[in-house]
């Protein structure tokens, strides 16, 4: 099976490599790696032109904004399995993508577990993410599997269409509302860390966001038929602390 790998980036010269040098160094071979840059102004384009070896389709032009650049790389991908890997982040080890493969067979989708760490010190492990306890049925609370950790069959994404660009920062959760409401759905949690990430980001970055990411995932489950509330959110913060505190 082929396997799309979508990276999305803009300005990225300073951990872009570390991506890059994760999907070289992935042992399964037939991967379909796509870079959609929003027209860097450093160095960026020029380091994915080094690895032109492994980059199947590299696009460079503006775009409006993260989940608008997500798409094009939907609307690029032809693999029978697609991921997303941000330009901060990198693949734990060699062997991810050739076990979501083995794993993804008999489903539609598979989902591990991600760690996030100091971007000054990759060493030193701030928070994990395990998505072990996640079910359809937690996606009222805000909960949904680690994005960066989610492979899915191309056959369903085209059944849910794109990330809607109505949302600012809980597009990936609504993608996964969409995806995981599909009749006959399936899916598989893998007991693995596949993605290290370094500790940031849009949907990290402050109360104001955290405000609007929840008044965000209330509308997607509302617009999906999930019953959620305020106090339903808020009951994910302490399952959020224990990935501050048992850091594996």
């Amino acid at each position: 099976m082929k396997v799309s790998i979508i990276t999305v980036c803009f300005n990225s010269e300073k951990t872009i490599e570390d991506t890059l040098k994760s999907i070289q160094s992935q042992t399964y071979s037939d991967i379909e790696y796509i870079v959609i840059d929003g027209q860097s102004k450093d160095r960026t384009n020029d380091i994915v032109k080094k690895y032109s070896d492994i980059v199947s389709i590299h696009l460079s032009e503006k775009d409006n904004g993260l989940y608008d650049a997500m798409n094009k790389g939907l609307q690029a991908a032809t693999g029978d399995i697609i991921g997303i890997l941000n330009s901060d982040d990198f693949f734990f080890d060699d062997d991810v993508i050739s076990t979501v493969v083995e794993n993804i067979k008999y489903v539609d989708a598979v989902y591990a577990d991600v760690a996030f760490y100091n971007p000054d010190n990759l060493n030193n492990i701030v928070r994990y993410y395990s998505s072990k306890t996640f079910s359809k049925s937690k996606l009222g609370m805000g909960l949904m599997p680690a994005h960066p950790s989610l492979y899915v069959k191309r056959a369903r994404y085209q059944q849910v269409g794109f990330y809607n660009t109505k949302y600012k920062i809980a597009a990936d959760f609504d993608i996964i509302v969409r995806l995981f409401n599909l009749p006959g759905f399936t899916s598989s949690y893998i007991p693995k860390v596949f993605v290290k990430m370094r500790l940031g980001g849009v949907s990290t970055a402050g109360f104001k966001s955290n405000i609007l990411l929840n008044k965000e995932i209330m509308q997607s489950c509302r617009d999906a038929g999930i019953q959620t509330s305020w106090l339903k959110i808020l009951s994910k913060y302490p399952r959020k602390l224990l990935g501050f505190i048992f850091k594996r």
